[in-house]
């Protein structure tokens, strides 16, 4: 009877390990949490609000307009660091409008933007936005800043 109860013992001590170790890994393979800070610089002005959209959805980029899962903030502009918190790890851009109106919108005159505009990574502009992969960056580790630099075109 000793070796049985012996036996059962150690299948119980064994399973327990099994079973702790899979929960550790499942554990370690999860997204960790952590937060994003993102300063903007090279405002033309303290008028108006920054307004900030992040998404890690390329289809949804530069305007998050239909992603659910965007983050979207609007800050005075007089306060140009936005903190984004409990972000999980992974692929993300960023888009921002200096609003110096108010009125919730990029404003433009012939289609060039009259309203200051940046994006995560600062990619180079041409004609029109930068594609996602261009402002695209990997959000890691427990906290990491966004420089943005403001462009004007009018």
């Amino acid at each position: 009877m000793r070796g049985r109860a012996a036996g059962r013992t150690r299948l119980r001590a064994a399973l327990t390990v099994a079973m702790l170790a899979a929960g550790w890994t499942a554990l370690g393979g999860a997204s960790p949490v952590t937060r994003l800070d993102v300063d903007v610089e090279k405002l033309r002005s303290a008028k108006g609000m920054i307004r900030l959209c992040l998404t890690a959805d390329p289809d949804n980029f530069p305007n998050c307009v239909d992603d659910a899962h965007a983050l979207s903030r609007s800050v005075p502009a007089g306060s140009p660091l936005v903190r984004l918190s409990g972000l999980p790890a992974g692929g993300y851009a960023i888009a921002v409008i200096h609003d110096e109106n108010g009125n919730s919108k990029l404003d433009t005159f012939v289609g060039i933007p009259r309203e200051g505009f940046g994006f995560s990574r600062n990619p180079p502009i041409r004609f029109g936005p930068p594609r996602f992969a261009a402002a695209r960056f990997q959000l890691q580790g427990e906290a990491q800043t966004q420089q943005i630099l403001m462009r004007y075109m009018l």
